[in-house]
């Protein structure tokens, strides 16, 4: 298989991805077989996980509901921290669509409803493989769009932009809907 089909099957699987995981760089075999162990844990028999083409970041098909993952993750983090050895974070993917800013807008337009009337939020963007806009180009572009009140310390609700070459993850979450072995929420 050459270097551009190989590109194309992996960016064509992004859609698919529910879910985004993060690990070390180069340790992605491990963080593998940590997710599918952790998934089948959780109910998950057969757990589709694929390395991105962003180094670090693990693409993650469930068929559980993303955000209730996160939850009993970090009941079984508060249990044994032992089985988080090659994962850091995991996040629900709500959309993909292409890294391109009128994608993105139409993305964000299609989520903002998620934040209620009277919600605060903030934007979280990553950028991985990425030069096209700079991140507060992005963040004064997507902001635009959403009319309630912005607190980046204590939000209600989070709009993360994962960025990784030509396409883009969205969701909207609220704080404890990501789960991180370093920064535990109760």
């Amino acid at each position: 298989m050459s270097a551009s089909e190989n590109e194309s099957s992996t960016q064509e699987t992004l859609y698919d991805f529910n879910l985004l995981v993060s690990c070390s760089w180069g340790g992605e075999r491990w963080a593998k077989g940590e997710i599918i162990n952790l998934l089948r844990a959780l109910g998950d028999e057969q757990p589709f996980v694929k390395r991105t083409p962003a180094w670090g970041i693990m693409g993650v098909r469930t068929t559980l509901q993303p955000r209730r993952v996160t939850t009993e993750l970090r009941s079984l983090l508060q249990q044994n921290p032992l089985l988080f050895r090659a994962t850091s974070k995991w996040v629900p993917v709500d959309i993909w669509t292409y890294s391109d800013i009128e994608s993105l807008k139409e993305a964000v337009f299609r989520l903002r409803e998620r934040i209620k009337p009277g919600e605060t939020w903030r934007m979280s963007v990553e950028k991985r493989r990425y030069t096209q806009y700079h991140t507060i180009e992005i963040i004064e572009r997507l902001a635009e769009l959403i009319s309630e009140k912005v607190d980046l310390k204590q939000p209600d609700k989070i709009l993360r932009v994962d960025i990784m070459g030509r396409y883009a993850a969205l969701s909207v979450l609220t704080p404890h809907e990501m789960f991180s072995t370093t920064k535990l929420t109760t």
